[in-house]
């Protein structure tokens, strides 16, 4: 293949994007690339993001160089037991408890709050693990220390492998992958990145181990003073005294796995939260919403009580064999406040941590919706329905894309889409403020699982045959165009990640089809993926302390 001669112009630094032009940047990076594509092309993105330059941000004292029993709050590592404290009444037998103190602050000098991360019992099961290790901070002695890199994954079971991730329960190492954060300015602000491969399990305890580390010249990378006490047995200062207990069963777990104390640089463990704290908010409101139709046996296969209320507000021929219909329905709304779009996180008749949302009475949200419907000789033969779910910062109107169409047409299919409320288009500036002050985050996620609720009132309009099976837009002759007897899922880029969590919580999906979806969106999405480099930026640019930055991206996650 012939390629271009290099150009001899000079090399000019890119100007500094202002936020507007990197608005821009990000809806049109979206329109771009769905999520897999933005993941199979991060490497390239991640380097030129950290390559950017912000002399106003340089941290002073990076908090990443710390001890983490040292008279300073520290945060790293991260997630880390440390971080919690016992309470018999969870499902782990702990709880989170971050050191507000401590937490990033942003340049309007606002900290991340710690309540709504405290609500839980244990840290996300797409958490990546943070640590700082000075030595291991630069290319040159990640390679001498050779730890399992992307690109062979299976060198996390090497025997000699020295970084590991175990299962405290079982003993069992998981695969893992590591990197250097490519976002950091410095080796006092580059942290070791350590990936779960895959999704964590709910409930169970892990520990890292560190071993045989080495820097840049090869020499070994001494232990702290503070784990080589609880390594090696000696005396213990008094603000490690309570750690011995904890240390006594991470070494136990070492020692089952075939990890021995000796060569130890550290290690600690953390609980991932269980699955009735990650799920108890999405489940009640689907709960609850749902008896509010008469159906309260969700898990017996059947449709049962009436449909949401909806209106059709428009119908009409998108191609000579597709109709288009559009309108709204009505969904209880457990957000503070349901507007067009929703906002304001969730409403709670209680302030137990393990309250979960409540509809504060004659709250009711609105949402769209958009059918295309196989029109021509269909209605002798119905056409299946499934609800199609758009990519990121879209919306309903991707369910109008030539390749929905031909599939409604050439298998007739009838396509009916809302929009994912909170990472929909009109959610972008929501989303960018969250980014700007973290503290705006949980109303996000708030709102996105309002918005997964809005998407299974939504299959049941479609599956239940007095829904739009019953209405004349969905009709000919006075007979359905559809069959509303069973229902399927198709979605694609964010469609298949919050389509993932629409079919674990669905009473009504059949079969599901989750295209080009990928995980974790925040901590390893968002700081490599082209659609996303734009969305780290304002992380990078609102949070000073570099060193922090993946910290607050797994806050984020």
């Amino acid at each position: 293949m012939a390629t271009e001669a290099p150009s001899r112009a000079p090399l000019r630094r890119p100007r500094k994007p202002t936020p507007a032009v990197l608005e821009r940047r990000v809806v049109r990076a979206a329109a771009r690339c769905g999520l897999l594509a933005a993941l199979a092309l991060g490497a390239a993105s991640a380097a030129a993001l950290g390559a950017h330059r912000h002399p106003s941000s340089r941290a002073r004292g990076p908090a990443a160089d710390c001890q983490p029993y040292g008279t300073a709050a520290c945060l790293l590592p991260f997630p880390d037991n440390r971080f919690t404290r016992p309470d018999s009444g969870t499902a782990t037998g702990v709880r989170v408890n971050l050191p507000a103190a401590a937490m990033p602050l942003n340049r309007a000098g606002e900290r991340i709050g710690v309540a709504e991360y405290d609500r839980n019992d244990g840290f996300s099961p797409g958490s990546t693990v943070i640590v700082h290790v000075p030595g291991l901070d630069n290319a040159a002695a990640f390679l001498r220390t050779a730890p399992v890199g992307v690109t062979d994954m299976s060198q996390a079971f090497a025997p000699g492998q020295p970084i590991v991730l175990i299962d405290e329960r079982t003993g069992a190492r998981q695969l893992i992958f590591t990197e250097l954060d490519a976002t950091a300015l410095s080796r006092q602000t580059t942290s070791l990145l350590i990936h779960p491969a895959s999704g964590l399990i709910e409930g169970h305890t892990y520990v890292v181990a560190l071993r045989n580390l080495r820097a840049a010249n090869g020499r070994s990378l001494a232990a702290s003073g503070w784990f080589a006490r609880l390594r090696d047995g000696r005396s213990l200062y008094p603000g490690l005294r309570p750690q011995w207990e904890r240390y006594g069963r991470i070494f136990a777990a070492l020692s089952r796995a075939g990890i021995p104390r000796r060569g130890l640089f550290e290690a600690w463990d953390f609980t991932v939260a269980s699955t009735a704290s990650l799920t108890a908010r999405l489940l009640a409101i689907r709960d609850n919403a749902f008896a509010q139709l008469g159906d309260y046996e969700l898990g017996d296969a059947h449709v049962d009580g009436q449909p949401p209320v909806f209106t059709v507000t428009s119908s009409d021929a998108l191609t000579p064999r597709l109709r288009r219909v559009q309108g709204t329905f009505q969904v209880p709304c457990y957000l503070i406040a349901c507007g067009p779009d929703g906002s304001g996180g969730f409403h709670y008749g209680s302030a137990n941590p393990d309250a979960v949302p409540t509809q504060v009475p004659g709250n009711v949200a609105t949402a769209s919706f958009e059918c295309v419907v196989p029109s021509s000789d269909s209605a002798a033969h119905p056409a299946r329905m499934a609800l199609y779910g758009h990519g990121f910062l879209g919306s309903r109107s991707e369910v109008e894309a030539a390749w929905v169409q031909q599939l409604a047409g050439e298998y007739d299919i009838a396509f009916c889409a809302t929009d994912w409320w909170g990472l929909a288009a009109s959610d972008l500036s929501l989303l960018i403020d969250a980014l700007r002050n973290v503290n705006q985050l949980p109303d996000v996620i708030d709102t996105i699982q309002q918005g997964v609720l809005n998407t299974l009132y939504l299959g049941r309009l479609m599956d239940n045959p007095a829904g739009f099976a019953a209405d004349p837009a969905f009709q000919a002759d006075g007979r359905p165009l559809i069959d509303p007897s069973s229902l399927y899922f198709d979605g694609n880029s964010l469609g298949g990640i919050l389509g993932g969590v629409a079919t674990a919580v669905s009473p009504d999906f059949r079969r599901a089809a989750l295209g080009v979806s990928g995980m974790d969106f925040f901590n390893l999405m968002v700081p490599r993926g082209l659609s996303f480099a734009a969305f780290g930026e304002f992380v990078l640019r609102n949070y000073r302390d570099r060193s922090l930055h993946p910290l607050v991206l797994d806050l984020l996650q």
